[in-house]
């Protein structure tokens, strides 16, 4: 997730059509998908209200409560104020109410999860040498998915989108919902929208983003078999496999793993490893017991992240001459 200093001082008052800090809250949903822009934010939450108004509620108020840790916390403003401190909390407010129905133990450790995330993001960002991500997020909401389980929170409902859904293609299908289930939506409006919100910020990344969900789908092919079943790597319960690709679930974190590499080295190769690796991951991560998330997109980035340190390391600069 990216940086900015501080704005100069204004010499002026300015009157802003929207409020700085509601700009702060949607460039923390935003910078989720790597996005320092509020607009993206806003059309994320969009996309994610048409299918679960009380998931878009949660997005919101998890970057909120971020966003007011950091700066009661006195973090770098500069990051404060690009988002920085809203999106893993902003995550783990989503993720909570997709595993649990609102209510006072949920709701908890809703607050309390995205508080853990605030802190860890701060913690990571200052101690670790290497991009972090959504890591902060993914080990706070396996604590949040432990306890409540073990608190016995009561599961959350499957919602239904409130517009209608037109009729696509399943390898479309699959597609728009590997966009959308970076934030656990398996709406083709939800992807649609999620691209936009993209492309508003940089048609680069959108762009990476749909090459990457479709890759994800085409990769896991390479076992597919129609009468096999497959563990959901989110809601840990087996289903049909295609089930599983039709829902996008090996397309998300490709998308974010694409995007990632490609800010880090603008080439070809490193995103489609990154994208590629994202997809055993996505099936091994769930059989420790707890939800994929985006974990497997962390991982995959990680390695390629080593993988090119190990290279300079062997190699340098140095560049074989033709045969």
């Amino acid at each position: 997730m990216s940086t900015t200093q501080s704005p100069p001082p204004q010499t002026a008052v300015r009157a802003d059509p929207v409020p700085l800090p509601v700009l702060v809250v949607f460039r923390g949903i935003g910078q989720i998908w790597f996005q320092e822009h509020a607009l993206t934010g806003a059309l994320f939450a969009l996309g994610i209200a048409i299918c679960f108004p009380v998931q878009a509620v949660g997005i919101v108020l998890g970057s909120v409560i971020g966003t007011a840790v950091a700066w009661g916390l006195k973090y770098d403003k500069g990051e404060i104020l690009a988002g920085i401190y809203g999106f893993n909390p902003a995550l783990v407010g989503i993720a909570t109410f997709f595993f649990f129905a609102p209510g006072a133990t949920s709701i908890g450790l809703m607050v309390a999860g995205c508080v853990v995330a605030t802190v860890v993001t701060r913690g990571a960002r200052g101690y670790v040498p290497f991009p972090t991500y959504t890591a902060p997020f993914v080990i706070t909401t396996w604590a949040v998915f432990l306890v409540g389980r073990a608190m016995g929170a009561a599961g959350a409902d499957a919602g239904a989108n409130l517009v209608p859904t037109p009729t696509v293609s399943p390898g479309v299908e699959a597609i728009l919902h590997g966009v959308g289930q970076v934030m656990f939506q398996a709406s083709i409006w939800t992807g649609i929208l999620f691209l936009v919100g993209i492309a508003v910020s940089d048609r680069e990344h959108a762009a990476w983003s749909l090459v990457a969900a479709v890759i994800g789908m085409v990769v896991v092919n390479y076992h597919l078999d129609a009468a096999a079943r497959a563990l959901d790597p989110e809601r840990l319960v087996e289903r049909d496999q295609l089930e599983n690709v039709r829902l996008g679930l090996y397309g998300y974190n490709a998308t974010l793993a694409a995007v990632a590499l490609y800010l880090w080295r603008r080439s070809l190769i490193a995103p489609l490893v990154g994208v590629v690796l994202t997809v055993p991951l996505t099936e091994l991560v769930p059989r420790l017991g707890v939800p994929a998330l985006t974990a497997p997109f962390v991982l995959a980035t990680w390695i390629v992240l080593a993988l090119g340190r190990l290279e300079g390391r062997l190699f340098g600069g140095k560049v074989a001459a033709p045969a």
